[in-house]
């Protein structure tokens, strides 16, 4: 569980830059309001983090199962879905709740509230995926 860890450590540090890249670019560059770009972002990264968690977090639960097809392939879609309606619904919904307070209370810099909603979420999300979405 300790590899393990340190993997979606690894992974969520790479979905950390996708979405402040998502969010910097969407707000800084074209102008969005940035509840609607920290949206578009956590999106892009729920994506890019259900990949390499597929692939490389939980890869010992892609191994062949019965009839030789990998249970990856069998699963993925509704792993997806899960994810999605797991992590992805506790960054949405964290992020939503978090940064109206962090940005238009506390006024910090868009990007640090982002930073620190994805703290904050970070850790029941590992403890979602482990124990839920990519289960043996």
């Amino acid at each position: 569980m300790v590899l393990r860890f340190l993997r979606f450590n690894v992974v969520g540090a790479l979905g950390v830059v996708v979405q402040l890249s998502a969010v910097a670019i969407l707000v800084g560059g074209l102008g969005v309001h940035y509840l609607v770009a920290t949206a578009i972002a956590i999106e892009m990264a729920v994506l890019h983090n259900f990949f390499w968690h597929l692939r490389w977090t939980w890869a010992a639960q892609s191994e062949p199962g019965p009839g030789n097809a990998p249970r990856a392939q069998r699963h993925v879609f509704f792993r997806c879905v899960a994810f999605h309606a797991g992590n992805g619904l506790v960054s949405m919904l964290g992020s939503m709740a978090l940064m109206p307070m962090l940005v238009d209370w506390i006024h910090l810099h868009y990007l640090l509230a982002n930073l620190a909603a994805i703290c904050v979420t970070g850790l029941m999300n590992f403890f979602l995926g482990d124990r839920v979405i990519f289960r043996a």
